[in-house]
């Protein structure tokens, strides 16, 4: 979910390729849903296990666990956004909630210095450059010219932003910090990375 200016202020990196994100490409084949999603028992006993009371949508808890500050993130629990699913792990024990399969969940860390590596993003582990910084940014549609966003947000703690797209789209994010500009190509196709890191601006 997006901060934007107006929006109250919300209060390292994992290469374990089988627990979390910052890692290669492979999903675990869950087959999505449509609409709102639930998160199901074994979630719910899995987020117990760390004191974080239960929303009832994946989008929900996904905004909660990106929005928690660097110092309150629960220490054991992995959050991986997958395309079509939420992947959570604890120890030996994995619990796999479907995102709605016409929406896709981007997590953008732009840097002017140092990033990191990512393809899926972990929203328990991942940690970008620049927090709490205003950002103004746009994403086009490549074939249709629509715009998604354009608009000031602010990026978490994390240093990420975060935007819900339709998926099955090729398009064009432009980011502006309001003395540096860059414009890359993202898609939320079925292969394209959930957390992207590689926007320097410059």
């Amino acid at each position: 979910m997006i901060r934007t200016q107006s929006a109250a202020s919300l209060g390292a990196l994992i290469l374990l390729f089988s627990l979390t994100a910052c890692t290669g490409a492979t999903g675990s084949g869950v087959a999505p849903t449509a609409g709102s999603v639930g998160l199901g028992a074994d979630a719910d006993a899995m987020l117990a296990e760390f004191d974080i009371a239960a929303p009832t949508d994946v989008k929900d808890l996904i905004e909660e666990l990106q929005a928690q500050p660097l110092t309150a993130r629960p220490d054991g629990l992995m959050a991986s956004v997958r395309v079509g699913e939420l992947l959570l792990s604890s120890g030996d024990d994995e619990v796999s909630v479907p995102i709605p399969n016409d929406e896709f969940h981007l997590s953008v860390a732009p840097y002017l210095d140092a990033t990191h590596d990512c393809y899926f993003h972990s929203l328990t582990t991942c940690v970008g450059e620049l927090a709490d910084e205003d950002l103004q940014v746009t994403i086009t549609d490549d074939a249709s010219g629509e715009v998604f966003l354009d608009d000031t947000v602010t990026t978490f703690d994390n240093g990420f932003f975060d935007i819900w797209l339709p998926s099955g789209r090729d398009l064009t994010m432009r980011i502006q910090d309001g003395e540096n500009t860059a414009e890359v190509p993202v898609g939320t196709n079925a292969d394209d990375p959930t957390c992207v890191t590689t926007v320097q601006l410059s």
